[in-house]
């Protein structure tokens, strides 16, 4: 025997595979007591504040100002003034240094936005550290790329930039909303007043800094805070584009109040996108799909797949996969890296999710939830997943923005179809199978902006993203994204 055979191993046999907690270290970030609102390069002292909290905790995390109407014109104003005094005519060459500046700043100091993103916002680390800093930063890499060379990109047109945008994003990814459309209005000579939700400020008010250390010319990009009331402001105010994610209520509002005046509008709204799963799918990978589809950022995903159609036939192996599998995820402290379900992002969302999740069960639909213990403090609500959903409940209807699963059954391709384009909605579906002409024959049907093969939630930034009927229109990410930041001759704009 030889020496190490004769010792043996001491350390013991573990009874049981149990996960340690790993909470990244709150210490990389520097909060500071209160924010003002960053326009023309300086930070302007807000009238009025409030208070931003960490949905995790409900500890208060700092005061931020609202914004009013007086403190948007000043923002557009320093928008007007920076693109008439040099960004707009400045070579595409030099804004792209300058968008290349911004995408490595950001990959250098990813983690503190990861712990940032995750403490504010209230996702798991893991997807702000693998997912959203990532894609932010690849979103200004691309965009820089194309900066310089918007004559091939639109060949015979003459593209210009169109003036001033005004962007509103959404709560459920901040930072990597900002990218989406700060990178293309850059790259097209335009400059911009961006309105980041009002829950989840904190990682828009850091990218300030990033602006600081690119050493952006003043006024190039201007950041104001505040709730609904400074979104209207800046809808109201003189600029020459709204670009607006949310809610597709509140996006039918602004197209009511931009009619008529001339300034270009895109819409990114709502969802409720169609997950389906052919006999021949291959079922353990389309549960992994299923699950990353709609639990994923708590279900906080415009896109998310909330409608599960399964072919009659495999339906009872897939949901007692799937049931197993939820069984596994771990909700809990969004800082800690094991953790796959955090925090619903605020009180009032909370409460939505619960509300519509009590009409499922009235309507007759069987519900399920992992066991699994929430904590005491903070907004909290376990993966769930309802069976034998009528395509009439309202579970199957409205987006209920949460990690919700509505189970539907399908037996022929025509019929998935017919089903899964029976919402309002048009963002985005999905298809299991391993035939490729079941693939393409379904993706020509659907009528869904994105269409995942054999995956979900896939992004990058040279694939546009957008959605048709009360999904929105116009399109974000690659060539398309930067055609609403432009103007071609023959076209004039609202303020320039």
């Amino acid at each position: 025997m030889t020496e190490l055979s004769k010792r043996g191993d001491p350390s013991p046999v573990p009874a049981e595979w149990t996960y340690a907690p790993a909470p990244e270290s709150r210490d990389i970030v520097q909060l500071q007591e209160r924010y003002g609102l960053y326009v023309g390069g300086q930070w302007l002292e807000p009238a009025e504040t409030y208070e931003t909290v960490s949905p995790a905790t409900e500890e208060t995390l700092a005061e931020v100002g609202q914004a009013g109407e007086t403190d948007v014109l000043a923002a557009v104003e320093a928008a007007r003034g920076a693109f008439e005094n040099g960004w707009s005519s400045l070579p595409g060459s030099e804004r792209a240094k300058y968008l290349f500046r911004i995408a490595r700043i950001l990959q250098e100091r990813s983690r503190e936005f990861a712990v940032l993103e995750s403490l504010n916002g209230g996702k798991p680390i893991k997807e702000s550290r693998d997912v959203d800093l990532p894609l932010a930063a690849a979103h200004f890499f691309y965009y820089a790329g194309w900066a310089d060379k918007l004559e091939y990109a639109f060949p015979n047109r003459r593209p210009r930039p169109v003036g001033v945008a005004g962007q509103i994003i959404p709560w459920n990814f901040p930072l990597l909303m900002l990218a989406w459309k700060v990178a293309p209005a850059l790259a097209a000579g335009n400059t911009v007043v961006l309105k980041p939700a009002e829950t989840t400020p904190l990682t828009a008010l850091l990218f300030c800094d990033v602006i600081r250390q690119a050493e952006l010319p003043p006024g190039v990009v201007n950041i104001v805070t505040g709730d609904g009331r400074t979104g209207a402001a800046l809808v109201d105010a003189a600029v020459d584009k709204i670009a607006f994610t949310g809610s597709t209520e509140v996006g039918k509002a602004i197209q009511r109040r931009l009619a008529g005046s001339g300034k270009k509008l895109t819409l990114e709204l709502g969802g409720k996108a169609a997950n389906i799963i052919f006999d021949d799918a291959a079922l353990d990978q389309a549960v992994e799909g299923i699950v990353n589809g709609i639990y994923f950022n708590q279900g906080h995903v415009c896109c998310a797949g909330s409608r599960l159609f399964v072919q009659e036939s495999i339906a009872e192996p897939v949901i007692e996969k799937l049931k197993r599998r939820m069984t596994t995820l771990r909700v809990g402290d969004p800082l800690d890296k094991n953790t796959d379900v955090g925090a619903i992002n605020s009180r009032a969302q909370l409460d939505k999710i619960e509300e519509l999740v009590a009409t499922g069960r009235d309507e007759g639909a069987e519900v399920y939830q992992p066991p699994c213990r929430l904590p005491e403090r903070g907004y909290w609500f376990a993966p769930t997943v309802f069976t034998n959903v009528a395509q009439s409940y309202r579970i199957a209807q409205e987006e209920i923005f949460g990690p919700v699963l509505s189970v539907l059954t399908f037996r022929t391709p025509e019929e998935a179809v017919e089903k899964a384009n029976n919402t309002p909605y048009g963002l985005s579906a999905g298809v299991w199978t391993e035939k490729g002409s079941r693939i393409l024959w379904m993706a020509q049907r659907l009528r869904a902006g994105v269409v995942w093969a054999n995956t979900y939630n896939r992004f990058d930034p040279a694939s546009p993203f957008g959605g048709y009927k009360e999904s929105g229109f116009g399109r974000e990410g690659g060539l398309h994204g930067l055609e609403p930041y432009l103007a071609f001759d023959g076209a004039e704009t609202f303020g320039g």
